[in-house]
């Protein structure tokens, strides 16, 4: 049951996030666009309310509560740096705005920009952590928390790996080509589509 709702939560952040968007430019609605995207977090409290309720119920704890506070904690971590990305790429291609810039490319801004997104895991690591204890805690004596404690590591394990990564943007920055070509203004630029 919460492997489903967590489909169901990824698939209604997507469907959540695509009628926001298409209030708020293609009806030309920008409030009730809002309020559709505000709408979001609430997917994520009905996955913590009921993994909580499942715990508290008798289910013996294990993976799948693991993976519902690791995806919760990623939605907190990198979540609106989503919305925000697709805001702005929904603002240039559907309501007539300038196109977003894309993140730098070289040198000590684009280890800067990876090191913000970093930061993003280690909350998303965070708070999957918190939620993890909060459950281990709830759960009590009484049953086996080994599985809850082991997503602990999982998720430090993820932000140390996308930590090192950052770094070598740190270490190794890539340097500008002679001339400036493909930097953000050059039309021969290859635009970055992640977020």
């Amino acid at each position: 049951m919460i492997v489903t709702l967590i489909v169901i939560c990824e698939v209604g952040f997507w469907v959540l996030l695509a009628a926001g968007l298409a209030a708020r430019y293609l009806l030309k609605m920008p409030r009730t666009g809002l309020a559709l995207l505000l709408c979001e977090p609430l997917l994520e409290i009905v996955l913590l309310v009921v993994t909580a309720i499942d715990l508290k119920n008798g289910a013996e704890p294990s993976w799948r509560h693991g993976l519902a506070a690791v995806y919760i904690g990623y939605t907190a971590g990198h979540g609106h740096r989503t919305v925000t990305w697709l805001d702005g790429h929904a603002a240039h291609r559907l309501g007539g705005r300038e196109r977003p810039a894309g993140p730098p490319r070289y040198g000590m801004a684009r280890a800067r920009h990876e090191g913000r997104i970093w930061l993003g895991s280690v909350v998303a690591a965070a708070v999957a952590s918190g939620l993890l204890l909060l459950a281990t805690w709830y759960v009590g004596d009484d049953g086996d928390t080994a599985s809850l404690t082991a997503w602990i590591v999982v998720a430090w394990r993820a932000a140390g790996i996308h930590g090192l990564i950052a770094l070598t943007y740190l270490i190794w920055p890539k340097k500008e080509p002679r001339g400036g070509a493909g930097t953000v203004g050059d039309e021969k630029r290859v635009p970055d589509r992640t977020p």
